[in-house]
């Protein structure tokens, strides 16, 4: 008897491909508030590749990704001052400045670049939109009102250093409940894949049916439309 492919067991939802609540108990965000406050603990989380920056503002505590030399006591904004931490709208800050965990809809508390020592670079503005060159090199223009925090993510680096050991990568891939080692398709069964067999290991042209599940859309993805327009 066959068993579910791994993309339809990931899709089920069972305990083997289900994370850990505790590595998401932080969520990051910006509150819509404005005015001045503090960090008052730098975390670290299972969840997220740097640490966070938990900032006391109005009453309120809310999480942020901890930017390249903060420390515990600094004084974070949420307003029109662009020093490294500070949490202001685009539209405030001059061609070159390097921001993290940009807005992709003003007021959405962050959506872009949050990955440990990553950042974007200001590139231009023009009235009511502002340009913004991406980690990946491309170039997206946002609304002037997307808010974003001044510096660079911390945790640069953290990739130079080799995992050496399989254990330890399966340590790090299991505090996120990510599926590793992956089994090779053309390894499996016949029986336990579309792509597996011991006859010659040359992966037939397959195209899934356009009404096929996601756990079932395996080999080539039928075309939307074939012919010249």
């Amino acid at each position: 008897m066959g068993k579910r492919i791994i993309q339809q067991a990931r899709g089920h939802g069972s305990f083997t491909y289900r994370v850990r609540r505790n590595a998401y108990v932080y969520r990051i965000g910006y509150p819509i508030i404005s005015g001045k406050g503090k960090v008052i603990a730098l975390l670290n989380s299972r969840a997220h590749s740097a640490p966070l920056a938990k900032i006391l503002l109005g009453g309120q505590i809310f999480y942020n990704l901890a930017n390249k030399g903060m420390i515990e006591g600094q004084d974070i904004e949420i307003g029109n001052k662009t020093e490294p931490g500070d949490i202001t709208e685009i539209k405030n800050l001059l061609p070159g400045t390097q921001i993290y965990n940009l807005e992709a809809n003003p007021g959405d508390g962050g959506k872009f670049i949050r990955a440990g020592g990553s950042s974007a670079t200001i590139t231009k503005k023009s009235p009511g939109k502002v340009s913004v060159l991406m980690p990946s090199k491309k170039e997206i223009v946002l609304d002037e009102r997307c808010r974003a925090s001044v510096g660079v993510i911390a945790g640069q680096g953290r990739l130079e250093k080799p995992i050496v050991k399989a254990g330890k990568q399966w340590h790090i891939k299991k505090s996120r409940n990510k599926l590793w080692p992956r089994t090779s398709a053309v390894k499996m069964n016949a029986i336990d894949h579309p792509f597996g067999s011991g006859r010659g290991k040359r992966i037939k042209s397959k195209i899934a049916k356009r009404n096929a599940p996601a756990g079932a859309r395996v080999g080539h993805i039928r075309p939307r439309r074939t012919g010249r327009r």
